[in-house]
């Protein structure tokens, strides 16, 4: 679906694939797009704020790897309810591909409590929300793919 700003989603039977650059605009649209689209799907508040953030660092990341404007597309899925009668919780894949596959993310050392850190936690934080997030490299650059996993589901 266009948008006037430039950017536009398609939606999908399980969330969107949307199309965008890389401008404070845009990426706040996208984040707004993750939390409607999730609501709408009854995915519960603290698992939608999770895949918020985790977009948010990868878009954050492909920014500075690659440089203000870079095109990004994103897409965000609902799993299908798991177990009998669907009623278990649902986890939510994520996938950023940007178009410079030279820039790969990798996961630094900085801890997410170090109070000296001046960055490097973005990461580290995804590997806690998504873990076994990973990398692949695509024809046209790169893609990086993670599941977020329903909250009750994290550390089991």
């Amino acid at each position: 679906m266009p948008h006037s700003l430039g950017w536009y989603h398609t939606p999908t039977p399980a969330g969107f694939v949307l199309h965008l650059s890389a401008t404070p605009d845009h990426l706040s649209a996208a984040r707004a797009l993750v939390g409607k689209t999730l609501a709408d799907a009854g995915i519960d508040e603290g698992l939608a704020h999770a895949v918020q953030l985790v977009m948010s660092e990868l878009c954050g990341n492909a920014v500075r790897a690659c440089g203000d404007f870079v095109p990004l597309v994103a897409e965000v899925a609902v799993e299908p309810p798991q177990g009998f009668g669907g009623g278990a919780e649902r986890g939510v894949r994520v996938r950023l591909h940007d178009p410079y596959r030279q820039m790969l993310p990798v996961l630094g050392s900085v801890r997410l409590d170090d109070p000296e850190a001046e960055s490097g936690r973005g990461l580290p934080l995804v590997d806690l929300l998504a873990p076994g997030w990973r990398v692949a490299v695509t024809p046209v650059g790169k893609q990086v793919r993670c599941r977020i996993p329903a909250e009750r589901e994290i550390g089991a």
